[in-house]
């Protein structure tokens, strides 16, 4: 019988599906993630307009249906829906069909109008929305070994590692299309098959309207060298045990998730299209209207945030459209995988 078998070495995949998913999983813990680390979502609030915006974008694109969905992968504790709510002009607010898909348990206090789900519904016309989902679709981890094979990384629930068997079938398939590893010793990669299947799945329950994946991503002519698992605990970045007491992920491939006809965009020029753009107020209206400027001054610092280089503003953007325009780049600022 194999180390495998007895249980007590596991590849990655299952060991982090566990650990986050499980009984006792890191997602169902009652803190919830805003305790560990901090996404767009919890940086500003102006996160969550330009995703109202994008909503009424897509909106108009469908002919301001009686029924508009709005689906947020992997919500959390709702604040990104619940935000994108408030935000939304009342008469397209009136037409919304809110769904939050969590494994966790509904917050008590959440707004009645959001419907709780496992998984998102099968038929949707409107925007699904799904901000730092894919990089928590649990991955395997290849390692080359002496020989320039790539091996399947196992680990223990404590984090300690060997390697395994070569990777095979499916998964070497896809490292040759979008991970070579070069034949050096020691270099890693994530096997990001899962994710382009999850995208594909969540991506095809759409009737008409737009799926969006917001995330940490790298692209094929950039892969990192050694991988990028990583844990997170109480808001600063930890080795990744794979016991439930942190969160475990991995920069996405989302190159590789894009299926025909997708766009993909930096953060910074999805947000910039969305009228989000850090600029500083005019400093005349601090001597004119001070608390404005006050206001308009946080705003900016805000958007600074979400929009920066080296920071959030890298986050990758892919854009699956059905059935209607790329609603972005129909406003001046979408483009190509470069952008």
């Amino acid at each position: 019988m194999t180390a495998e078998a007895t249980g007590e070495w596991h590849g990655w995949r299952t060991a982090a599906q566990a650990a986050l998913y499980g009984p006792d999983g890191f997602y169902r813990r009652p803190e919830g993630p805003a305790a560990h680390f901090r996404t767009s979502v919890h940086a500003s609030p102006l996160f969550a307009a330009a995703v109202a915006r994008l909503l009424c974008r897509v909106d108009e694109a469908l002919g301001r249906p009686a029924r508009l969905d709005l689906v947020d992968m992997a919500a959390g504790r709702g604040e990104l829906i619940t935000g994108v709510l408030a935000a939304l002009p009342a008469e397209v607010a009136a037409r919304t069909r809110a769904y939050a898909v969590e494994i966790a348990d509904r917050p008590q206090a959440l707004d009645h109008r959001i419907e709780w789900l496992p998984e998102p519904p099968p038929r949707i016309t409107g925007l699904l929305f799904a901000n730092e989902w894919l990089d928590n679709v649990p991955v395997e981890v290849a390692e080359v070994d002496s020989a320039g094979v790539p091996r399947r990384v196992l680990v223990r629930r404590d984090g300690t590692e060997r390697l395994g068997e070569p990777v095979s079938g499916a998964e070497a398939r896809w490292l040759e299309r979008w991970w070579p590893s070069g034949g050096a010793q020691g270099t890693r990669a994530e096997i990001g098959l899962p994710r382009d299947e999850a995208w594909a799945a969540v991506a095809g329950t759409l009737d008409r309207g737009l799926a969006v994946a917001v995330d940490y991503a790298h692209s094929a002519q950039a892969r990192p060298p050694f991988g990028t698992l990583t844990g997170f605990r109480e808001g600063r970045e930890t080795a990744p045990v794979p016991d439930g007491s942190c969160d475990i992920t991995a920069h996405v491939a989302l190159d590789a998730c894009a299926l025909p006809g997708a766009v993909l965009l930096t953060q910074r020029a999805a947000l910039h299209a969305l009228g989000i753009s850090g600029a500083r107020p005019p400093l005349e209206l601090a001597s004119t209207r001070p608390a404005e400027y006050v206001r308009a001054l946080a705003g900016a610092g805000e958007a600074a945030e979400l929009t920066a280089p080296g920071g959030l503003g890298d986050f990758g953007w892919l854009l699956q459209s059905v059935g209607i325009p790329n609603v972005l780049a129909a406003h001046g600022q979408g483009g190509g995988p470069t952008d």
